[in-house]
């Protein structure tokens, strides 16, 4: 997506206050108004003014907008976010309203379910929201976790401020990705909550779904052949898994209840990938080549021709 440049759009400086952003809005919107200018990128600019305003109006948008920058990294000259720019920020509940044909810029950051000013489907509009990133073991076992929040603050010139807090996160057991942690009286506001968006940190072993856990089971050719029982990893602890004989690579063996816990608790699927010893030795050469000569397959027979 483009990169807009808010302040560039009304003509104020990065300090400018929050008058100073209403006066410089009321005047573009005059000069492109529709009903004024006609000419061909009158209504473009219109679009483009209200943009801004919008964005920059708000103390909670406008301390997101500040915050994110525009030296992020740029994909084919596509400007990209930088990665979790919006974690760590508590924002009251309050999605924009009647702003269809805003820019992809806009929608990706400003939008509901997308970037920090989101609206949170709460009934309360003093409510808070923020996101935490937990591992699927605090998940799997609930945790006890302590969050510095950024709330933005308005001064009396009217210029925005982030004040840190930090905030204690009892973190349910069987939490899943995408739910909410409600901390009572712990939002920016009197009398409001804070609602908290958890997501997983990335992990070196399961990919989850739900409450279900995914991930890829190395075996070698002899296990895979002859079958057995493995030793696998899962939140829990390890367990031991039977493989079956002739296994295949891409299999899928199921471990019913050992994902994280629930009514009913997800499961675990481990997909088989069978991974070949490197051959290093003359041992392991002379081995490979008896067992080329003893044991005749051709994987590429189902090839034809």
């Amino acid at each position: 997506m483009e990169y807009k440049d808010y302040y560039k759009t009304l003509g104020v400086a990065r300090t400018a206050s929050t008058d100073d952003i209403k006066k410089a809005f009321r005047k573009g919107a005059r000069k492109y108004h529709p009903d004024i200018n006609t000419g061909a990128e009158a209504e473009a600019k219109f679009k483009d003014v209200n943009e801004a305003y919008e964005v920059l109006k708000d103390p909670e948008r406008r301390a997101a907008y500040d915050q994110l920058g525009q030296d992020a990294p740029r994909t084919q000259g596509r400007y990209q976010p930088p990665p979790d720019w919006e974690g760590g920020f508590s924002f009251s509940d309050r999605a924009p309203h009647g702003n269809e044909g805003f820019s992809d810029f806009f929608e990706t950051l400003f939008r509901r379910g997308a970037g920090p000013t989101s609206g949170m489907g709460s009934t309360r509009g003093a409510d808070s929201h923020g996101r935490i990133e937990i591992s699927i073991e605090d998940a799997y076992r609930g945790a006890e976790r302590a969050l510095s929040l950024r709330t933005p603050v308005v001064g009396p010139d009217g210029s925005v401020r982030l004040q840190d807090r930090t905030v204690s996160v009892q973190v349910p057991k069987g939490i899943v990705q995408g739910q909410h942690i409600r901390l009572a009286g712990q939002g920016a506001g009197p009398a409001s909550d804070l609602f908290l968006e958890v997501s997983f940190a990335p992990h070196p072993v399961y990919c989850p779904d739900g409450r279900d856990l995914y991930l890829d089971l190395p075996v070698a050719p002899w296990e895979a052949a002859l079958g057995g029982h493995v030793v696998m990893p899962t939140p829990g602890g390890k367990v031991d898994l039977r493989i079956p004989k002739n296994a295949r690579t891409g299999q899928k063996l199921r471990l019913k209840g050992k994902g994280l816990p629930g009514a009913p608790a997800g499961d675990i699927y481990a997909t088989l990938k069978i991974v070949n010893p490197k051959v290093e030795t003359e041992q392991a050469q002379k081995f490979f080549e008896r067992m080329a000569k003893e044991m005749p397959f051709d994987p590429r027979a189902h090839l034809g021709g």
